[in-house]
């Protein structure tokens, strides 16, 4: 069986072109974990450093003595984020005020007592004092309206006028501040210029 890859089976959902659209986003399986503050900080790089270790140990379980039931090959999705403000009357370039959600979306496969098995692992080979915040549980966005936005995290403003714009003459309207952004970039190896990120936020 090939494996399976969310840029061309879910090309919809992380591969969108640098235009608005309008879409609509189904439940979908994630491990989670909440934060504030300033996302330069060591927090959200224990935060993403746990989700990440717990996706690998349930992508590599193939080599487990015990294999989960319906295992499959795939390509691990990548990280996402969804984000608000703790304070609403301060503005939004004052990063410690930052409230957000990190998660990497599960294959169908992982179940919630799985979860606990390959966290209870991950602890033993790969101690990080977040990962006790781990949460396993199923998300729906439903209708929203996302772009591709290719360039600094700090120009996104630019990407989300655009939309919010484009939402106006739809006849759309934004749900929330809240919005979610999908790394299809590694910052740590990408210029800020090149990187790619989805954003995206509901709307009816």
């Amino acid at each position: 069986m090939d494996k399976l890859d969310y840029k061309k089976v879910f090309k919809d959902l992380y591969l969108p072109k640098q235009k608005p659209v309008i879409v609509d986003i189904p439940s979908m399986n994630f491990v989670m974990i909440e934060g504030s503050g300033d996302p330069n900080g060591t927090l959200f790089a224990q935060a993403t450093a746990a989700l990440y270790s717990l996706s690998y140990a349930v992508k590599m379980s193939y080599k487990n003595h015990t294999v989960p039931d319906g295992y499959y090959d795939y390509v691990v999705f990548p990280l996402e984020g969804v984000w608000d403000l703790l304070d609403r009357a301060l503005p939004p370039t004052v990063k410690s005020n930052y409230k957000y959600t990190l998660m990497i979306r599960q294959p169908d496969f992982l179940t919630e007592s799985l979860f606990k098995h390959f966290l209870s692992e991950v602890k033993k080979k790969k101690p990080n004092p977040l990962l006790d915040k781990l949460s396993f549980s199923s998300f729906e966005e439903g209708r929203c309206c996302q772009m591709l936005h290719v360039g600094s995290y700090d120009d996104e403003p630019a990407s989300f006028a655009h939309m919010e714009a484009f939402c106006t003459e739809q006849e759309y309207k934004r749900l929330s501040r809240k919005h979610r952004e999908i790394y299809l970039s590694d910052p740590r190896r990408v210029v800020p210029e090149k990187r790619r990120t989805v954003l995206r936020f509901q709307v009816k």
